[in-house]
């Protein structure tokens, strides 16, 4: 049996849709909002993810972990210390239940890391690697890497395999956040000043990382290895906006503003994170995730964008 944690979020829920259409095993699904039924699927709840969360229930007859919930990345963090409620959720949580899955006789435990245990960003053309030294960024990034270590530790003592998954900006039908905002702004023919922005960011499409993740769940190689994941496909910040409004059917209304300009406006009203997303690059290498795995994503960006819009579209009538 394999339990998926966050099975309400955008992740965790395609990843019960996939692992259950594939049939090959039983499935738990662990949420704390009403999960709508998939076939096949137990569901149980066992409160907030935390250091003394008791998974015993959950975690009866399960040989595989797929664990994707988690305290996630927010623009404006209303937390006292952010860092601290970072690690009680995604370190402490993680890590708790990680040991109690290894004293469950949980033989293989997937973790959905970030590609911000890497870093922020990547000079145009050079692509990080899971074999780079990590350069957190951030509160969430540093927790996600301190859960890495922490489960590497626990892999060696309890022999229980793991298995790290690092995704870049992950969208697909029912995307949220940011990408959702978007596609909004570009049906509505909204002018956007970012027309001239000369950069090369990975992305991955939802249907791409959740068929890793079943890869991953079978696959002998992947024990105890590090992967990132992206669709195989760099584009810039210019070009994605092009291509999202041609799968909307529209044409993007975009102002040629330098990213230089754009990131000192930005910095100066308290945004620069946001520009820092728009206009830097960050680029992955998935090959040695193609080489160990024999993987390749299964589907294009444009077919992707594709499905997206459509789902999005369908959605305002």
């Amino acid at each position: 049996m394999t339990l998926v944690t966050g099975a309400t979020g955008f992740v965790g829920r395609a990843v019960l849709e996939r692992v259950a259409g594939d049939g090959a095993c039983r499935l738990r699904a662990v949420a704390r909002r009403p999960v709508q039924a998939i076939r096949g699927v137990d569901v149980v709840n066992v409160g907030d993810l935390g250091p003394k969360t008791d998974w015993s229930t959950a975690l009866s007859g399960v040989d595989a972990v797929v664990h994707a919930a988690a305290r996630v990345h927010v623009i404006r963090d209303k937390a006292v210390d952010p860092l601290a409620e970072f690690r009680r959720v995604n370190v402490s949580g993680t890590l708790n239940l990680a040991k109690q899955a290894a004293a469950a006789g949980v033989q293989r435990f997937i973790f959905l890391s970030s590609i911000k245990v890497n870093g922020e960003q990547t000079s145009v053309g050079r692509s990080y690697t899971s074999d780079d030294t990590p350069a957190p960024a951030g509160p969430y990034g540093i927790s996600k890497y301190e859960a890495e270590l922490g489960l590497r530790e626990l892999a060696q003592v309890t022999g229980m395999d793991v298995v790290i998954i690092r995704p870049v900006l992950v969208y697909g039908p029912g995307v949220k956040g940011n990408f959702r905002s978007m596609m909004r702004w570009l049906n509505m023919g909204i002018p956007l000043p970012l027309g001239s922005i000369h950069n090369a960011r990975s992305l991955v499409a939802l249907e791409n990382l959740v068929d890793l993740v079943a890869t991953c769940l079978r696959h002998p190689a992947a024990a105890n290895r590090t992967f990132m994941v992206s669709d195989g496909e760099d584009t810039s910040t210019t070009e994605l906006l092009q291509r999202v409004a041609a799968a909307l059917g529209t044409s993007a209304r975009l102002l040629p503003v330098p990213g230089w300009m754009l990131q000192t406006a930005a910095s100066a009203l308290g945004m620069g994170d946001v520009a820092l997303r728009l206009c830097a690059s960050l680029q992955v290498d998935i090959g040695k995730t193609r080489e160990v795995l024999g993987w390749v994503p299964k589907v294009g960006l444009d077919e992707a964008l594709q499905r997206t819009a459509q789902n999005f579209m369908a959605g305002l009538q």
